[in-house]
C-alpha cells in the first residue's frame, strides 16, 4: 500500500490549524523548507509563499463539509487542485472530462459545469478564500464523477468473492486515490481511476460519434464500454483475460506490467464473464478430465482397447478428498461412453499433462482456471478459442514470478504441490469486442454471441 506524500509544510499546517491563531512569525524547520522546496520544484510552477498556502489551508478548513473536509483535514487542508497556490492546469482536464461525461453514460449537466468554471476562473486569483472554493467544488465535482462513472451497468457477470462486488465510491475514497497519486495531470489524462481498457473504449466511442458511426456500431462500443467499466484501475494490483482477444493483462503499481497471448474458450465451451480472487497456485497439477470429454473420448478409446495407463489416466471411485483408485476392469465403459454412467478420471502430472506444470486457481463450481500448458503451438494460432474453458497461458512462470515475487520452482516428481500467495489477486474475466484499427474503430468476431 502506498502512502500518501504530504509535504511537511501540510504537517505543519495540520498541527497549527487544531489551535488558532497561528503565529505568523513562525518559520518551518530545515527539514520543513527543504521538503517544502522538493514538492514545490515537482509541482511546477514555483509554489506560493508559505504564508498565502497557510491562508489557503485555513479557509479550506472553514469551508470545507462533510466527507470532503475529512479528506483534507487527513492532510493538513493542503490543497490537492491548487498545491502550487493556484488551481493548476488538472482543473481544466476534469472539466473537459465532465463536459463528455455523456460518453460514460452520465448527464454532463448533473456536474454543474458553468459554475464550476467561473469558481475555477476566480480560483486564479491570489485570494484564498477563492482558491479554496474552487479547490472544494472541484474535489466535489471529481468525487461525484467518480463514484457515478464506477457504478455498474447490466452486465452478467460472476463475482466469486464478495470483496470483487462493485460497492459505490465514498468521496473520500476518490479523493485519496487521486492524492496518491506521482502526477495528478497524468491520473485525470489517463482516467487512472478506470482500466486502461475502459479509457481506450471510451476515446473509441467518442471517434465514432464525431465521425456519425452508424447507431449500431455505438450501442455496440457501449456494450464494450460496460464491460470494462467493472475493470479495477491499474493501481489495483489484478489480472484481466480477454476472451475476444484470447490475451492477458497484468497491472500492478499503475502499470501494466505484462501482457500474453491465451488459449481460452471454444464457442461450444465458452470462458464465462467472472471475477474472482486467486489465493494459490498448484505445481506438478493433475488435470481432472470434465465428463463430457470422458464420455466423447476417453472411454470410445478404452472401448476400443486403449487402457488407462496407456493415456496416462487414474480412474477415481469419485470425487472426495480420499477417492478409492479403480482397475479398469471395475468399470462399464461402453454405459459410460453412452452416458449412462459417469466416472471420474484425471491425467497424471508430468510434461504432457494439459495443465503443464503449474494451474493459477481461482476456486469456482465451473471449473475455470489459469494454467499452464505443453501444447504451445495452439498459442500462435490467430484464432484461440479451442479449450474446454479454462485459459491456456502463453507464459505460466512469469505469471507466477509476477505473482509470488520468485521464479517458478524446479520440476518435481511430488505432484498436486499447493503454493499459498501471501495476498490473493483478483483475476477478471471479461469479453471486449471493440478495437481500434487504421481506418478508426473494429470489432473483433463475436464469438460468444455476446454483443447481440
Amino acid at each position: 500500500m502506498r502512502h500518501v506524500r504530504i509535504p511537511r509544510l501540510a504537517l505543519f499546517l495540520l498541527a497549527g490549524l487544531a489551535c488558532t491563531p497561528i503565529p505568523a512569525e513562525a518559520a518551518p524547520s530545515k527539514a520543513a523548507s527543504k521538503a517544502a522546496s522538493k514538492t514545490a520544484a515537482k509541482a511546477k510552477p514555483v509554489a506560493a509563499p508559505r504564508a498565502e498556502q497557510r491562508g489557503i489551508a485555513l479557509a479550506i478548513r472553514d469551508q470545507g463539509r462533510g466527507q470532503i473536509a475529512s479528506f483534507y483535514a487527513t492532510r493538513g487542508f493542503w490543497p490537492l487542485w491548487a498545491s502550487s497556490g493556484r488551481i493548476g492546469p488538472e482543473a481544466d482536464k476534469l472539466i473537459a472530462m465532465l463536459k463528455t461525461a455523456d460518453l460514460d453514460g452520465l448527464d454532463p449537466s448533473s456536474y454543474r459545469i458553468d459554475r464550476l468554471r467561473a469558481l475555477v476562473a476566480k480560483g486564479r486569483s491570489a485570494d484564498p478564500p477563492a482558491i479554496a472554493e474552487a479547490e472544494l467544488a472541484l474535489s466535489a465535482a471529481f468525487a461525484d464523477y467518480v463514484a457515478d462513472i464506477r457504478k455498474p451497468r447490466r452486465v452478467r457477470i460472476k463475482y466469486l468473492d464478495p470483496e470483487l462486488k462493485p460497492r459505490p465510491v465514498a468521496a473520500r475514497t476518490a479523493l485519496r486515490g487521486a492524492a496518491l497519486q506521482p502526477s495528478l495531470g497524468t491520473y485525470m489524462a489517463t482516467m487512472g481511476w478506470m482500466s486502461p481498457h475502459y479509457a481506450r473504449l471510451r476515446a473509441l466511442l467518442a471517434r465514432a460519434i464525431e465521425r456519425r458511426s452508424p447507431r449500431e456500431t455505438v450501442q455496440r462500443l457501449r456494450l464494450n464500454l460496460d464491460r470494462a467499466r467493472l475493470l479495477p484501475g491499474p493501481w489495483t494490483r489484478h489480472v484481466v483475460v480477454d476472451a475476444a482477444s484470447a490475451r492477458l493483462w497484468y497491472y500492478e503499481g499503475g502499470k501494466q506490467r505484462a501482457m500474453m497471448r491465451v488459449v481460452v474458450g471454444a464457442p461450444e465451451t465458452e470462458t464465462p464473464m467472472l471475477a474472482g480472487m486467486v489465493r494459490y497456485a498448484i505445481l506438478n497439477p493433475y488435470w481432472n478430465v470434465p465428463d463430457y470429454l470422458i464420455q466423447r473420448k476417453l472411454a470410445p478409446k478404452i472401448v476400443a482397447g486403449a487402457t488407462p495407463a496407456s493415456l496416462r489416466m487414474e480412474v477415481l471411485s469419485d470425487w472426495s478428498a480420499s477417492p478409492r483408485r479403480l482397475t479398469a476392469d471395475e468399470v462399464d465403459w461402453p454405459a459410460v461412453a453412452a452416458g449412462r454412467k459417469l466416472v471420474r478420471m484425471r491425467q497424471l502430472p508430468g510434461g504432457a499433462n494439459a495443465m503443464g506444470r503449474i494451474k493459477f486457481m481461482f476456486p469456482n463450481d465451473l471449473g475455470i482456471y489459469l494454467h499452464d500448458t505443453p501444447d504451445k503451438g495452439l498459442l500462435s494460432k490467430p484464432d484461440r478459442h479451442l479449450s474446454n474453458g479454462c485459459i491456456r497461458l502463453q507464459d505460466a512462470p512469469g505469471l507466477y514470478r509476477l505473482m509470488f515475487g520468485r521464479p517458478l520452482p524446479a520440476a518435481s516428481k511430488q505432484p498436486e504441490r499447493d503454493v499459498a500467495l501471501p495476498t490473493p489477486i483478483p483475476v477478471y474475466l471479461t469479453y471486449i469486442t471493440a478495437t481500434p484499427t487504421e481506418r478508426g474503430i473494429g470489432f473483433l468476431k463475436d464469438v460468444y454471441g455476446r454483443d447481440e
